[in-house]
């Protein structure tokens, strides 16, 4: 701000005199002229230094169960994670929202020797939490206490996870929720345009793209609820992580006490399968009673293992990364098209992600903003990083990296993912190798092997009242259909 200041002063001083009779010296434009760079512009910047994580202690039963320990000894609580195999992507496609459901209604159902409304008495006195979820990959328990209250909150969350009691009230309630969220998911454009550009990008019947609906959740029953647990509830399915400050020895004996006697389960295979890039063209869901349009670009990303992910990471970076990206400088700051812009390479541990761009833009320049983010995805092929984006886009993607694991907790999540999907225990470490060796021509040729506009789908939800340029300008257009399907006329049957 000082340099900023200085150089405003040297502007305004001559500006202000002038016409005032007052006699101007010449040594005030010679002062401009030997006006000092800018100081935080001499600030050194050392290299990041070797990075070399507490690694948590890996113990694996004989059962398969994997126990991951990381002490951290800064505050006294006690925080611990059963993760199981098992999510969302491997529900019936006619019970979609089945494991929503689960993850919601296994921890207030409570247990076979605890209600669930007792369950949450307890844990509030304690100031202390069990909690259950479910996602696409896996079904999760999680318990937090202070150190002192660790053996009963720990007892707690052992017979939730073994001794559950589904209640059919809990499971209504859960169904309700749902169905609220249902019934409000076309208020908001920027949602509807997120869940087009996902149901476009892996295809609307795909484990990754289908979506919940009023008929699917009705479909879910106690039995069902039961059913799951059941089949991934093994130790053989399941990873226990506990950080904190406590003592390892007694607490890997502790839960070695707790899981050594479990039998195991059927294996929980992972989904594989194989994906498809979505048909090119123009989707368009009219919402009159907005004044913006929310426009996606999607295609298919990649796999954390493609061993060009480190180079797509830079390439990302380097498009999309932020205030200083080129579809940000462009779309955005260049020629004011969007309100706010941006995009990912999206890669995941054990499917591919998506490739989006989006932006939100005025009704008016729907056509315009598209085709600007159309064109600086084409000039990642035909203009190769300059050596002042590639560096500043290497040390962004590796100093947010190196912040994102920069405690003992951060670090065991990351490894118990790491052994979720299985991958080597030492993929942090050469994440931050690999990228430091990507270079101008890696980031060329990731981008004209990957990306490719005229393959890519494009969402636009908005007001087709108000666009003035065609959609058409952009490709084929298909109307997309965006109502809710009624509820059952029959009620739940629990």
């Amino acid at each position: 701000m000082n340099g900023i200041a200085r150089m405003l002063g040297w502007v305004l001083v001559p500006a202000l005199l002038a016409g005032s009779g007052i006699a101007q010296e010449k040594p005030v434009a010679k002062q401009a002229a030997t006006q000092p760079v800018e100081p935080w512009k001499k600030i050194p910047i050392p290299p990041l230094h070797d990075f070399k994580p507490q690694q948590p202690k890996r113990i694996e039963l004989a059962n398969g169960l994997v126990i991951f320990l990381q002490e951290d000894h800064e505050l006294p609580f006690i925080d611990g994670t059963v993760l199981i195999r098992g999510g969302s992507r491997d529900e019936p496609a006619a019970k979609v929202g089945l494991v929503s459901l689960y993850g919601q209604s296994w921890r207030t159902s409570g247990t076979a020797g605890a209600d669930g409304d007792a369950l949450d008495e307890t844990l509030a006195a304690k100031a202390a939490r069990v909690e259950t979820s479910g996602s696409i990959a896996s079904t999760s328990l999680h318990w937090s206490s202070l150190k002192q209250d660790e053996d009963q909150v720990f007892g707690i969350a052992l017979d939730v996870l073994l001794h559950p009691a589904f209640k059919a009230d809990k499971l209504q309630l859960a169904k309700r929720q749902m169905s609220a969220s249902i019934a409000r998911r076309n208020d908001d454009a920027s949602g509807i345009a997120g869940r087009q550009a996902r149901m476009l990008g892996y295809g609307k019947d795909s484990p990754y793209g289908r979506q919940v609906e009023y008929a699917t959740i009705d479909a879910v029953t106690l039995a069902d609820l039961e059913a799951w647990h059941k089949k991934t509830v093994a130790p053989n399915n399941m990873i226990v992580a506990v950080s904190g400050d406590f003592d390892p020895a007694a607490m890997e004996a502790r839960l070695r006490k707790a899981f050594e006697g479990l039998p195991r389960g059927a294996v929980i295979a992972p989904l594989g399968g194989t994906f498809t890039p979505p048909k090119p063209g123009v989707y368009f869901a009219d919402k009159n009673d907005v004044n913006q349009s929310n426009v996606y670009l999607v295609g298919l990303g990649t796999e954390e293992s493609n061993p060009d992910f480190y180079a797509l990471s830079v390439m990302n970076e380097i498009f999309s990364g932020g205030f200083g990206s080129r579809v940000f400088q462009s779309v955005r700051t260049r020629l004011g098209l969007a309100y706010s812009v941006g995009g990912s390479f999206g890669a995941a541990y054990d499917h591919p992600g998506l490739f989006t761009v989006g932006a939100a833009t005025k009704s008016s320049s729907t056509v315009a903003a598209t085709q600007a983010m159309l064109e600086e995805i084409g000039r990642l092929k035909t203009d190769p990083p300059t050596p002042a984006e590639l560096k500043s886009a290497k040390e962004q993607v590796l100093n947010s990296f190196i912040f994102n694991y920069d405690s003992p907790d951060k670090i065991l999540s990351e490894q118990v993912s790491l052994a979720f999907y299985g991958y080597p225990a030492n993929f942090l470490e050469k994440y931050k190798t690999e990228v430091e060796k990507v270079t101008a021509a890696d980031v060329s040729r990731v981008a004209n092997k990957y990306v490719d506009g005229s393959k890519l789908a494009i969402v636009i939800v908005g007001n087709g009242s108000e666009f003035g340029t065609p959609l058409s300008k952009l490709g084929t257009v298909t109307n997309l259909d965006i109502t809710i399907p009624p509820a059952p006329a029959v009620a739940d049957k629990e």
